[in-house]
């Protein structure tokens, strides 16, 4: 948010206080027109692409007394109205999360107006919420409820044993945490909590909890609830799907990822050096119960680890910290690992995705266009191309990016790679029946710290995506995310994914298991459209490349009225020609008198 309110290289760094980010929120609010209370990330985005006057360096850093008193009460519900102060229904608002439902999207009514219920996340960059239209969801999602200034989570529930599992194998952190959890209350309860520091829950994503001996059951219903806006520890509350019994245990698996969570140390090297990558935890898995036994073990990529904290029993690339026993609800126990990481760790700050359904083509066209970075270290000095040239030869680990895979659909045509420049040569297409590749090398090494902005397509035959299911109907399942699948892993800040449906598509729903923070249906114009293309936009935060397996179901109906829309249009538009050229050659524009 801080990138988005500031003027280019005045944000702010480090730790930022609560009424600065009130003071964001309310700029937004006083240029749209709205109530502080409904201002959320889809509207700084949209606030920046409208090129309203930003912060300067150092505004909002030093507000007076006034100034705080008036953005605490609007951080608590209080909403100004004609300079009397009323408590907002927004008081208590309810936010819609990320669980595998249906939503639609009608478009009755153009232009599409949304109303959305938003966390109010200014500077944490919560990453879950997800908007909701007036009435395009079909199926309410878990909703996010602001709690009590003092809320505590009662202590029903105890962990009776608990294994925290971190894989460091990746650029990216993946963490698992299963837990026997026991109904130590004298009623039936069903909601249990799950902490996070208040600095790294903008970082978490994919939040996914199961029956860990149940794999068959349905993911359980989890939202992010909140008691203070800016405080130090925020929660996920887990929803179980029936009241554990007093005395009855539930064995849970709680999954999720955090990104941009490893620094490398030192942060600059020498282009040969090998790269090392640091990671601070708590050796204690925070939990907001009583845990009996706890044990934390963290899988790293290789053996060289050079600098640890604590006492961890050691066994090859795995460490085990604890067992620890009898952990008060709360606790940490700090520690920091280091070790080898000699490989790029790919970050892709954007990601716009365009899939393009042609049915009188018969057509599935798709385009990629990406913001690549490497958040490795930097390099100490100068790029050498000769050092680089040499190394080509045996092929030793490095930090660079040197080439990218993208594996696409059998059957995938007319690939092509571009940049800011224009076509880059340096890609090769390796196509047969069991298989189809784009082989993708950037135009120079990608290493820690350089970026590359390029743009991928491909087409694919429309009939193995898309069916009729009855009459006007059609189901449309295509990957939310393909790209680039490397061994090291890809992190995503931020995809935006664009389905284009044919002129004249209505009633449109989709359903997937990918986190949506926002949707939103417009209109696309192209070659020859009237009121142009039925278009569904989502948007995702914090995705990973393990969510190149998750599918996007869009359902809409598509009438055949629609579909001869252009036909007729291309027919009228020639005999509009015709005609015109027809009336002016029966024009008289001659001079002299008629005979």
């Amino acid at each position: 948010m801080r990138t988005l309110s500031y003027e280019d290289g005045a944000a702010p760094e480090g730790n930022i206080n609560s009424y600065a980010c009130n003071a964001w929120k309310g700029k937004v609010a006083k240029d749209f027109g709205l109530e502080w209370h409904l201002v959320g990330l889809k509207h700084f985005i949209e606030w920046d692409e409208k090129g309203f006057k930003k912060a300067k360096k150092g505004e909002y850093q030093n507000l007076d007394q006034a100034e705080r008193k008036k953005l605490m009460g609007l951080s608590r519900g209080l909403v100004l109205r004609k300079g009397k102060a009323t408590l907002s229904s927004g008081a208590v608002m309810r936010y819609q999360f990320y669980l595998p439902v249906e939503h639609s999207a009608p478009i009755a009514r153009l232009p599409f107006s949304m109303r959305i219920f938003t966390f109010s996340l200014a500077c944490l960059t919560i990453l879950q919420p997800a908007f909701t239209t007036e009435s395009n969801l079909t199926t309410p999602l878990s909703s996010h409820l602001i709690l009590p200034i003092n809320f505590k989570p009662p202590q029903v529930f105890k962990n009776a044993n608990l294994v925290r599992s971190v894989n460091l194998e990746k650029g990216y952190v993946k963490e698992t945490v299963n837990v026997v959890i026991e109904n130590i209350d004298t009623n039936p309860q069903d909601e249990y909590y799950v902490p996070f520091d208040g600095s790294v829950i903008g970082k978490v994503g994919g939040f996914e909890v199961r029956d860990k001996k149940d794999t068959t059951r349905p993911v359980f219903r989890s939202e992010l609830v909140e008691y203070d806006t800016y405080g130090p520890t925020q929660f996920y509350r887990i929803t179980l799907p029936e009241p554990l019994s007093p005395a009855a245990q539930l064995t849970l698996s709680i999954t999720y990822h955090l990104l941009s969570s490893l620094s490398p140390l030192p942060s600059t090297i020498q282009q040969q050096d090998k790269q090392y990558l640091r990671f601070t935890f708590s050796s204690y898995t925070t939990s907001a119960y009583l845990t009996q036994k706890q044990k934390t073990k963290i899988k790293f990529p290789g053996v060289d680890i050079p600098e640890y904290t604590g006492e961890p029993e050691r066994q090859g690339s795995t460490f085990t910290y604890g067992p620890y026993d009898n952990i008060p609800a709360g606790s940490e126990s700090l520690a920091s690992v280091r070790y080898e990481f000699t490989k790029p760790i790919i970050h892709a700050t954007s990601l716009e995705r365009d899939i393009e359904i042609s049915h009188w083509g018969g057509n599935l066209a798709t385009e990629e266009r990406y913001q690549l970075t490497n958040k490795g270290a930097s390099l100490s000095n100068h790029f050498s191309r000769v050092t680089w040239q040499s190394t080509q030869y045996y092929n030793p680990p490095v930090t660079a990016i040197k080439a990218l895979n993208v594996p696409l659909k059998i059957g995938s045509l007319n690939p092509y790679f571009t940049d800011d420049i224009g076509n880059v040569s340096t890609s090769r297409y390796r196509s047969n029946l069991r298989e189809a590749n784009l082989e993708l090398k950037p135009r120079y090494p990608i290493f820690g710290g350089w970026s590359f902005p390029f743009r991928i397509g491909w087409d694919a035959d429309l009939k193995n995506s898309l069916r009729n299911v009855k009459g006007d109907q059609y189901v449309l399942k295509v990957p939310f995310l393909e790209g680039p699948k490397m061994g090291e892993g890809i992190s995503y800040e931020k995809i935006t994914l664009r389905v284009i449906l044919p002129e004249g598509a209505i009633n449109v729903k989709y359903q997937t298991s990918v986190p949506i923070v926002a949707e939103s249906i417009s209109q696309h114009k192209t070659f020859m459209d009237t009121l142009g293309r039925t278009t569904l936009t989502l948007t995702a935060m914090n995705v990973i490349d393990e969510s190149r397996d998750a599918d996007l179901l869009v359902t809409y109906e598509y009438p055949l009225t629609a579909g001869l829309r252009k036909p007729i249009t291309i027919f009228l538009g020639v005999m509009a020609v015709f005609t015109t050229a027809w009336i002016v050659g029966q024009l008289d524009t001659s001079i002299g008198k008629k005979s």
